[in-house]
């Protein structure tokens, strides 16, 4: 018994000691970009910690995003190139940008592990009193679980910008007006709805050609809003399947116990009419696996059940998770199994399952929602349409971006009878452009030793190109460099040396100017 008291106050004590001692970098949040910014500061010498209130690493890179979204991959370097040439040595190739994801989570907490970076998890920040502040700068954060944790420099990784907001950093949520920026593409876009669109008028109403039956489920009853102006909506969410047609590693998709076909009438109406696009975004991944996203104008995308995701508590949050959950289970379910739907439709569907290898400690099922969207800081910078089409440059550049500007629907809505989705947006064309480094920490007046590489300044339209998991790499490798130089020239991050700053950006690999 003394042996167990004495073994027990040690674990206590190594526990505390941890959480009080002071890091260089406190890094909150555990997505690749959180990943990268703690290898990095590592190789600068640096004392760092990953703090991720789940149980995983990577964030969607090892969530079921096996199929790497990038326009350009000659514009990402560093570690987050790194990273996709470790995958490479794993499937006995020089890179991989598809891969699978487990072996993507291991890939990570292997380089954690050899840049020797302590990682805790299941660690949720207080959202009420979590952040000391003194003269603006954060001193320390404490979690949940009464542990704190002291540093010098902070950066949020997280999809939601939780740190950022209790610091009293100003953010955005939703979809600024065209007027905001000047931008063309932001705010209600009912005209450039042509993807992901019904092909064909499709009743909206429970009993078909009667409004007074009430609509059928998801969608809403005023109208979409004025084109170009903001609102409170976020482009959808959805989990990124990992699917197998492996017989031997196929688990069959599970029914949740609140499943409802009703909440599939609209689309049994859609298959009737004779569209069926839901699995055709399958990526093939390696092993027989795949990475399953949206695809179609009713498909894994929960279409307007997501706005109040980015400021919710964490009790509405896991609401939410859970709905979308229960929501995608039940569309794999009702695709699978409804007698209602068509035999082809079927066959192709009982096909497919879950992997037996993948997400082991959660039934197979991804651990992390795409939250593709949430909160966005407002710095002094702020990337806007204009960025992404070169018509407006910078210099302080401290990565570059290179997709399309991508928005997903936000909300169905009725006209003359039939049933829209309104939000998409999938304007190219361009090439690779530079992210400021001004875009990645706060205005000097808001809080002087924070950086934010994932809820970084951008308009709703710019953060749609921006938003890509090997960017999100380079942004969290550049802020770990801007903190280290931060806490050796002992200034704010906001009055670093931007040239001195990108000189070591590119010994480290990174690409800052797009030359074709």
């Amino acid at each position: 018994m003394r042996a167990i008291i004495l073994f027990v106050l040690c674990a206590l004590i190594v526990s505390g000691c941890q959480s009080a001692r002071k890091y260089d970098l406190v890094i909150y949040g555990g997505t690749s970009a959180g990943a990268a910014a703690a290898i990095q500061a590592s190789r600068m010498g640096k004392t760092a910690i990953v703090i991720e209130p789940g149980q995983h690493i990577g964030g969607l890179s090892s969530g079921g995003l096996g199929a790497t979204d990038i326009g350009n991959k000659k514009a990402i370097g560093g570690i987050s190139r790194e990273f996709y040439k470790r995958l490479g040595k794993h499937y006995g190739n020089d890179e991989n940008w598809t891969f699978e994801p487990h072996v993507a989570e291991h890939t990570f907490r292997n380089m954690l592990k050899a840049a020797d970076v302590p990682v805790k998890f299941g660690e949720r920040l207080d959202r009420r009193n979590g952040a000391v502040m003194k003269d603006g700068a954060i001193t320390s954060i404490k979690m949940e679980s009464g542990k704190t944790y002291r540093g010098k420099v902070f950066i949020d990784a997280t999809y939601e910008g939780d740190l950022m907001a209790l610091a009293g950093v100003p953010f955005h949520v939703g979809r600024e007006s065209n007027a905001t920026y000047g931008e063309t593409l932001n705010g209600v876009q009912t005209k450039q709805a042509k993807f992901h669109q019904f092909k064909v008028p499709i009743d909206p109403y429970v009993v078909p050609g009667d409004p007074s039956s009430g609509l059928l489920p998801y969608i809403q009853a005023e109208g979409p809003g004025e084109e170009g102006s903001g609102d409170h909506r976020v482009q959808g969410y959805c989990f990124r399947m990992c699917l197998t047609n492996d017989p031997d590693n196929r688990l069959p998709f599970p029914k949740p116990e609140n499943y409802d076909p009703f909440n599939y009438e609209l689309l049994r109406r859609y298959l009737d009419a004779g569209h069926w696009t839901v699995m055709n975004l399958s990526k093939a991944m390696p092993n027989a696996k795949t990475d399953t996203n949206n695809k179609g104008a009713f498909a894994t995308d929960f279409i307007g059940m997501n706005y109040d995701y980015p400021e919710g508590d964490y009790a509405t949050r896991e609401r939410i998770i859970q709905e979308h959950k229960d929501y995608q289970q039940g569309l794999m379910w009702f695709l699978s199994n409804d007698p209602r739907v068509p035999k082809d439709v079927h066959e192709e569907m009982q096909s497919w399952g879950l992997p037996k290898d993948e997400f082991t400690d959660n039934g197979g099922w991804p651990h992390q929602l795409y939250i593709r969207e949430a909160r966005r800081m407002i710095s002094d910078y702020v990337m806007i349409e204009q960025n992404c089409v070169g018509a407006r440059t910078i210099g302080d550049a401290v990565g570059l971006a290179a997709y399309t500007m991508d928005s997903h629907h936000m909300q169905r809505y009725v006209k003359d009878g039939r049933v829209y989705n309104e939000g998409d947006v999938q304007v190219g064309g361009f090439p690779p452009y530079p992210i400021a480094y001004r875009s990645i920490r706060p205005a000097k007046k808001d809080c002087t030793n924070l950086l934010v590489p994932v809820c970084l300044s951008a308009s709703h339209i710019a953060y749609g190109s921006i938003r890509m998991e090997p960017v999100f790499m380079v942004l969290g490798q550049s802020a770990a460099t801007a903190a280290t130089m931060a806490i050796d020239s002992g200034v704010a991050v906001q009055d670093i040396d931007v040239p001195r700053l990108q000189k070591r950006l590119r010994a480290d690999g990174q690409v800052l100017v797009w030359v074709p």
